[in-house]
């Protein structure tokens, strides 16, 4: 390589970074390559994007374990819902079983069990948010009765008014679950 290639070669550096120009330090008289001014605007606009960028996609990825956290938290949710519900169950369950494990005949000891278990089952349902639906008297109510059968109205009851439960239904919070089978005093 030649004294002149040399030259060309080290002619053809890369200009200054514009971090490393110092306007000040030119004075007030020295010209300004206009493009040295750009590529500094052009690399704070880009380190500013690239900035950006990164917030963006940090602020993405924690929408997205705040979803997740959240899909999470409705699974387990659905999940152990009926949890303490079914913890009270366990009770009749128990009583239940040792009612057939038991092998005495005696009728008034067997109703007394069921008496006691029924009582148990009535607590846990109290506990879950269970109420029965016993419309005995109160107007038909196509949301919480379902009409069975009907009775002529002769004077003495009430038209459409339930006279009598067939089954007895059941509810959760002000959610019917199951509607209670009804005879209805039919309208005049």
């Amino acid at each position: 390589m030649t004294g002149a290639d040399s030259e060309v070669t080290s002619g053809a550096s890369a200009p200054p970074e514009p971090a490393a120009v110092d306007f000040a330090a030119m004075g007030a008289g020295a010209k300004i390559d206009p493009t040295v001014e750009l590529r500094a605007a052009l690399e704070a606009a880009q380190a500013k994007a690239d900035e950006n960028h990164e917030l963006h996609l940090r602020a993405r990825a924690e929408i997205e374990n705040f979803r997740r956290r959240a899909r999470d938290d409705i699974a387990k949710a659905h999940k152990y819902a009926i949890e303490s519900f079914a913890e009270s169950l366990v009770p009749v369950f128990d009583s239940l079983e040792k009612a057939l494990q038991d092998g005495s005949s005696n009728a008034a000891a067997l109703r007394e069990g069921v008496e006691i278990t029924l009582r148990q089952l009535r607590s846990a349902f109290e506990r879950g948010g269970l109420t029965e639906i016993n419309p005995v008297g109160e107007k038909f109510d196509p949301h919480r009765h379902q009409a069975i059968s009907t009775v002529p109205a002769d004077g003495t009851l009430a038209p459409n008014h339930v006279v009598a439960v067939l089954q007895k239904g059941w509810m959760i919070a002000d959610r019917v679950l199951r509607p209670a089978l009804v005879t209805v005093v039919q309208g005049s």
